[in-house]
C-alpha cells in the first residue's frame, strides 16, 4: 500500500516541487499552504508523514507540530526552515520533530530521511502488534509464561493441559535452555495440587551426599555437622509437587531411594529409622538421553519406566523459528520496564539476524542475547550492532550476489530460492525474513515454478 505524505508550505513552487519528488519516489502526496488547511487534512484523510514549513500564515509550522504531538504523537514530521530560523528548527527537533532541512532542500537526503522515518514507524506498529499477539495468546492459554504459537508448542501445552490434572509422574526432556523448567511449572500450576508446594531440587548442583540430604532429610547427628534434625524435600513437597531437575545426574543409591518413593510412597531420613509417608507427584527433567545412560549402567531401567509415565519432548528453539519474534517482542517489553528504555523494535536486519541464528543456547541464549541489546542500543530500535557478534556474523555470511543485468523477476526469483535455502525450507520463517506474508510466498512460487521441495 503507498503511503501518503502531506507537504505544507506558503510558496507554491517548493509545496508543488516537493510532492513531485514524493511522488517520484512512490508515495501519495497531499498539498497545504498553511498549518490551517494542513490541520484539517489530518484529522479528515490518512496520512503518514508531514513535512511543513515553520513560518506560514494563519497556523505556523510551529503550532502544527504542537498539535500534531498532542493528538498524533506517532505521526512523524519533518520541517523545513531558512537559514535564518536555525534556531527555531532545533527547538522544532526538541518539540518531537524528526529532522529538518534548510531550503534548498536536499532531495536525496530528504528522502533517505523520510523512509528511515516510516520504517521506524512501521517498527513500532510491527511491535505494538505483537505486544498484541503475545497478550492474547497468553489469554487464551491456561498458563502465560510460555508463549509459543507453533503447530509442536501448541501440540506440547494440549498435552500439558492434558496431563496436569492426574497423578502421573512426567519425564520431560529436551535441550539445555528450551525451558524444560517452564513446562514443569505449568503442569504443577494446572494441576489439582496447585494450592501445595512446588518444591524444586537441581540435582547436578549438589554431590551425591548432599543430594540425598536434601532430598530425604537427616536426623540430628547422622554425620558430621549435623547438629539438627532437618526435613528433605520430599516432606516438604507433601500434598504438592517435587520437580527433580537434571535427574539424570544422581548416583545409582539415591536411584534406589527415589524408586522406593515411587513405589511405596515412603523412606527414611539419612541416619534415621522411621518409614515417612508422603503424597507428592514427582515430575523430572533431563538434557540428557536416559535410555543410553541405562545401556552404560548409569541409569536404572525401573526406575526409568517410573519416572517415564508420560513424556514430553521439549523442542529446541531452531525447530520452532516462527515463536522467535512473539518471543523478541515479550523479552523486549520485560527488558524495556527492566531498564527503563523505551527502545521500540528491531530494525529488518537485526530481525533477519535474529532468525537466521539457529540459538544452540535456546530460549535462554535469546534471553540473554535481547537484554544486551537493549542495554547496549543507543537509539530507538535495536540493529545489528547491538547483537552479539555470533548473531550477527550469522547474517553478515547470509549474503548473495547477483550480476547486473538479470530482470527484477530473475533477482526476485533467486532471492527467494536463497532465503527458502537459508531457513531449511520452512515457508513459515522464509516469509518472515522477506517480509512478506505467507499467501504471497506461495503465490511468487508457483509464479516462478520454484520447485517447493
Amino acid at each position: 500500500m503507498k503511503r501518503t505524505i502531506l507537504i505544507c508550505d506558503d510558496e507554491k513552487n517548493i509545496r508543488n516541487g516537493l510532492a513531485m519528488a514524493m511522488e517520484l519516489e512512490n508515495y501519495n502526496t497531499l498539498t497545504a499552504e498553511d498549518g490551517s488547511v494542513a490541520w484539517n487534512l489530518i484529522n479528515k484523510q490518512d496520512v503518514d508523514l508531514v513535512i511543513t514549513d515553520l513560518r506560514m500564515p494563519n497556523l505556523s509550522g510551529e503550532n502544527l507540530l504542537k498539535k500534531i504531538s498532542a493528538a498524533y504523537p506517532r505521526l512523524p514530521v519533518v520541517i523545513l526552515t531558512g537559514h535564518g530560523t536555525i534556531e527555531t528548527a532545533v527547538e522544532a527537533m526538541r518539540m518531537g520533530a524528526v529532522d529538518f532541512f534548510t531550503k534548498p532542500v536536499d532531495l536525496d537526503r530528504l528522502s533517505l530521511v523520510v523512509k528511515k522515518a516510516l520504517s521506524n514507524n512501521d517498527l513500532f506498529v510491527e511491535h505494538e502488534e505483537l505486544k498484541k499477539e503475545v497478550a492474547q495468546l497468553k489469554a487464551r492459554n491456561k498458563y502465560d509464561r510460555i508463549v509459543g504459537k507453533s503447530q509442536k508448542m501448541v501440540q506440547l501445552m494440549d498435552v500439558v493441559s492434558q496431563v496436569a490434572p492426574t497423578k502421573a509422574s512426567v519425564l520431560i526432556t529436551g535441550e539445555s535452555g528450551v525451558g524444560k523448567e517452564l513446562v514443569a511449572d505449568a503442569i504443577h500450576e494446572l494441576s489439582n495440587r496447585s494450592s501445595g508446594p512446588f518444591i524444586k531440587v537441581h540435582c547436578a548442583a549438589l554431590t551425591s551426599s548432599l543430594l540425598e540430604s536434601e532430598l530425604f532429610g537427616h536426623e540430628k547427628g547422622a554425620f558430621t555437622g549435623a547438629v539438627a534434625m532437618k526435613k528433605g524435600r520430599f516432606e516438604l513437597a507433601d500434598g504438592g509437587s517435587i520437580f527433580l531437575d537434571e535427574i539424570g545426574e544422581i548416583d545409582t543409591s539415591t536411584q534406589v531411594k527415589l524408586l522406593r518413593v515411587l513405589q511405596e510412597k515412603q523412606f527414611e531420613r539419612v541416619g534415621g529409622e522411621k518409614s515417612l509417608t508422603v503424597d507428592v507427584r514427582i515430575i523430572c527433567a533431563t538434557n540428557r538421553d536416559l535410555l543410553k545412560e541405562i545401556e552404560k549402567g548409569n541409569f536404572r531401567e525401573d526406575l526409568y519406566y517410573r519416572l517415564n509415565v508420560v513424556h514430553l519432548d521439549v523442542p529446541p528453539l531452531r525447530e520452532r523459528k516462527e515463536d522467535i519474534p512473539l518471543l523478541m517482542t515479550s523479552f523486549l517489553t520485560f527488558f524495556n520496564q527492566e531498564n527503563q528504555k523505551q527502545i521500540e523494535g528491531f530494525s529488518a536486519a537485526a530481525k533477519r539476524a535474529l532468525l537466521a541464528y539457529d540459538w544452540p543456547g535456546n530460549i535462554r541464549e535469546l534471553r540473554n542475547c535481547i537484554e544486551s541489546a537493549v542495554v547496549l542500543s543507543r537509539s530507538m530500535t535495536i540493529e545489528p550492532d547491538d547483537l552479539p557478534p555470533a548473531v550477527n556474523k550469522v547474517a553478515n555470511t547470509s549474503q548473495l550476489s547477483m550480476e547486473v543485468g538479470i530482470t527484477l523477476e530473475e533477482a526476485e526469483k533467486r532471492l527467494i530460492v536463497s532465503t527458502l535455502s537459508l531457513c531449511g525450507g520452512n515457508k513459515t520463517k522464509a516469509s518472515e525474513v522477506l517480509g512478506i506474508g505467507r499467501k504471497t510466498l506461495h503465490r511468487k512460487l508457483q509464479d516462478y515454478k520454484i520447485d517447493q521441495d
